[in-house]
């Protein structure tokens, strides 16, 4: 297969995955903000998403302030964000449009009608109800990924564009993880106490026997809904949602299809099945990565500290990334 037919369905898939993410994010957050909280935790929310993809310098050239209507305007539909909706599925169409030979007129045809769709919307973005929007920007890359799977060969084809959707799911999870346990730590600065006193003339309620309060509950219940895992949580815990609880799910449930180690683990028979002279390292790599995680667990994590170890595993796939696309892609190809 030529590097460029692969890079295309590459970055056909990850921009798809990156899409759904961002629309995951999004939905939470906006809802989230519906609720009554203090002005300092609305704003410190909105600032953790943009965090989440490195874009707050970029934001900040073109908004004035962080708002709710400022941050869904510029990750929905600005066009000079590489990592809005609207630029994703742009890249996700062009890409499927280049190497239409490669893939079945399904998979092409579901990723146009979501671009022509979304012309539409964008006619009426300012009657748009966001809520709505990102609830069918999911279900259009929700249908591509079950299109793909049921209609396309398990081929080179079929692999790098599992192999792209996983390392950036891979990613996304880990960034999430990470920004949301920083933001929480940086809520609790704002507060007095937790015992329900007033916080800048606001009071905050608590759930009795949590260790944590009102808003420790909807945070970390967020971050579980940005990855579709509340309901697993439940199914798994049917106690109170923990920070460590929930960074077990996230990090170590191998049944958990968003974990890092059930994306992890998938990856590593995909990439053996594409072996070429240059596949050797990334073998090796993924291999010690898969090693690392199976020979730890939660207690070691919090002891090491959450932040270092989402770091240290970001450092590692995004470094898998790029040797992938040195041996497979085309030469210096960025999402």
């Amino acid at each position: 297969m030529l590097s460029r037919t692969a890079d295309c369905l590459y970055w056909m898939a990850r921009y798809t995955e990156r899409a759904e993410n961002t629309a995951r994010m999004l939905d939470v957050n906006h809802q989230t903000s519906l609720l009554p909280q203090p002005a300092e935790f609305l704003e410190q929310s909105w600032k953790k998403l943009l965090t989440i993809s490195k874009l707050e310098e970029s934001f900040l050239v073109k908004y004035d302030v962080i708002t709710r209507e400022n941050v869904l305007d510029f990750m929905i539909y600005e066009t000079s964000n590489p990592s809005s909706i609207v630029s994703c599925l742009f890249a996700a169409r062009e890409n499927a449009r280049v190497i239409r030979g490669k893939i079945t007129s399904e998979a092409w045809e579901t990723q146009n009608t979501t671009w022509l769709e979304l012309q539409r919307i964008l006619e009426a973005r300012h009657q748009a109800d966001p809520s709505r929007l990102l609830e069918w920007v999911k279900h259009r890359c929700h249908l591509f990924r079950g299109v793909m799977h049921g209609t396309m060969l398990k081929n080179e084809a079929f692999y790098f564009m599992n192999v792209g959707t996983l390392l950036e799911r891979a990613d996304n999870t880990a960034r999430i993880l990470e920004t949301k346990y920083e933001g929480q730590a940086a809520l609790k600065v704002l507060r007095t106490d937790k015992k329900g006193k007033a916080v800048n003339g606001e009071v905050v309620e608590t759930i009795d026997g949590s260790d944590g309060d009102f808003f420790d509950f909807y945070h970390w219940a967020a971050l579980l809904r940005s990855v579709s895992a509340f309901e697993i949580y439940r199914q798994i815990y049917s106690d109170q949602v923990t920070p460590k609880q929930v960074a077990q799910l996230l990090i170590f449930n191998k049944q958990m299809p968003r974990s890092l180690v059930c994306c992890v683990n998938e990856l590593i028979p995909l990439i053996a099945e594409m072996k070429n002279q240059q596949s050797k390292e990334i073998e090796r790599l993924l291999g010690k990565l898969k090693a690392s995680l199976d020979y730890s667990d939660i207690d070691e994590v919090f002891s090491q500290g959450l932040e270092e170890f989402i770091e240290e595993f970001l450092e590692r796939i995004n470094h898998i990334a790029d040797e992938f696309s040195n041996a497979y892609l085309i030469p210096l190809a960025v999402a």
